[in-house]
């Protein structure tokens, strides 16, 4: 099972609307995923409360269980840090770091990425840590600002999703962007094509 650890220790960082739209297209790629839901505020479980039967199956583990299955992604909880921190890092295989492109939610983060950045280090690999820009148009300053902030720190930025009310709509549902037609939200999934591939590596 290859695990997908979405964290920020700040809260509001957009972890669960991130979380739940990987967890949904992973299984309408026909893989078997479940869901680990560390959060207080238990959101991305009462997602999966109101997920339909006719949509593709995302199971929701308990903190301690273990299950089988492709994929597990984990929606940690706001202020994760030190040995918490340290033990979700050793078990993610790929960790996704959603940002909001404010001063406020760079300053914040950037504890939090130092020791992303020394367990990325420790491993000797790329392609442990991708960023995702949260609410925000690449081409606007917010949007250059972040990607000027992560190329110091030497994380990627592998998309920029905009703010949209596609993924509220599709959430008051238990969909994800993935679950919605085509056409419907075309552009919105092409946002996610980069971090799509980087999952795959």
């Amino acid at each position: 099972m290859r695990v997908i650890l979405v964290a920020n220790p700040k809260g509001g960082s957009g972890k669960t609307t991130l979380s739940i739209n990987l967890a949904g297209y992973l299984a309408s790629q026909g893989q078997r995923v479940a869901m680990l839901d560390l959060d207080r505020q238990k959101s991305a479980s009462q997602w999966l409360a109101i997920r339909g039967s006719s949509l593709p199956k995302i199971d929701l583990l308990r903190d301690g269980q273990k299950g089988g299955g492709d994929w597990l992604v984990i929606d940690s909880p706001a202020g994760l840090h030190g040995k918490n921190l340290e033990r979700a890092l050793k078990l993610a295989h790929k960790v996704v770091v959603p940002i909001a492109p404010s001063l406020f939610d760079i300053r914040a983060s950037q504890e939090f990425l130092a020791a992303l950045h020394a367990e990325k280090a420790a491993r000797k690999g790329q392609g442990f840590v991708s960023v995702v820009g949260m609410r925000v148009d690449a081409r606007t300053r917010a949007g250059v600002t972040l990607e000027q902030f992560m190329a110091q720190q030497k994380l990627p930025v592998l998309a920029h999703l905009r703010n949209t009310q596609h993924y509220v709509n599709a959430a008051f549902e238990g969909k994800s962007l993935f679950d919605l037609p085509h056409h419907v939200a075309e552009r919105d999934i092409e946002q996610w094509r980069d971090l799509i591939d980087w999952l795959h590596r």
